[in-house]
């Protein structure tokens, strides 16, 4: 392995991390397939979901399309780098992860259920990568917005852990903490697979379904 395939893969200290800019990404645009807006603020009652499940394209688009998810948008988070660029998050020296950030009404879809389109739609067990995509940025990693989040997300690890031990998987390397700052990503990369339907995306899956209700 070459050293930069080495430094793709190894998480930079604060201090090794790219400077940023105090300024933030322009968003310029409400959802490109739901037509609503992106930022703050949103309706009252909806809650906030946070994933990193390898390229935020794919990642995206799983979570667009479940009834009772009024937006989305991908971006930046768990790193150091404040308000960085895709180049600078793909030079594997920001820290961050691609992440997608979900904003749903709990009282249509639970997050219970929100959480087995997370765990169904990638494969948790790769360490820094997601298939072909290799790097800090395509981690798996869960943040969480509340103590409830929280709970349920570790219980769903433990459980998914179970039917990966049961289909001969490793062990799961995701990370869960809690939702820290996210960075809007640029304008192009937000629903890039509904602007451009054939672009590409290393998203994949384990094919292990995860139990719904992990906390009935």
């Amino acid at each position: 392995m070459g050293l930069f395939s080495r430094m793709k893969v190894q998480m930079p200290t604060a201090e090794q991390a790219l400077p940023g800019r105090a300024q933030s990404m322009p968003v310029t645009a409400p959802h490109f397939v739901l037509g609503t807006p992106i930022e703050p603020p949103f309706p009252e009652g909806m809650e906030l979901a946070l994933f990193g499940m390898g390229c935020f394209w794919g990642a995206e688009k799983i979570f667009w399309q479940i009834e009772g998810v009024y937006t989305t948008a991908v971006g930046y988070a768990a790193g150091h780098t404040p308000n960085p660029t895709y180049d600078e998050v793909c030079s594997a020296r920001t820290g961050h992860n691609e992440v997608v950030r979900v904003v749903f009404d709990p009282a249509v879809v639970s997050y219970d259920e929100i959480l087995r389109r997370f765990w169904e739609g990638h494969d948790p067990t790769q360490g820094m990568r997601q298939g072909n995509d290799v790097g800090t940025q395509y981690r798996s990693g869960l943040y969480w917005y509340s103590e409830a989040q929280r709970e349920a997300a570790e219980a769903s690890r433990d459980a998914y852990q179970a039917r990966l031990d049961e289909a001969g998987y490793g062990p799961i390397t995701m990370e869960i903490v809690a939702a820290p700052d996210f960075y809007y990503a640029e304008d192009y990369h937000q629903q890039y697979l509904a602007k451009v339907p054939n672009g590409y995306c290393g998203l994949g899956g384990t094919g292990v379904s995860c139990p719904v209700g992990l906390q009935a």
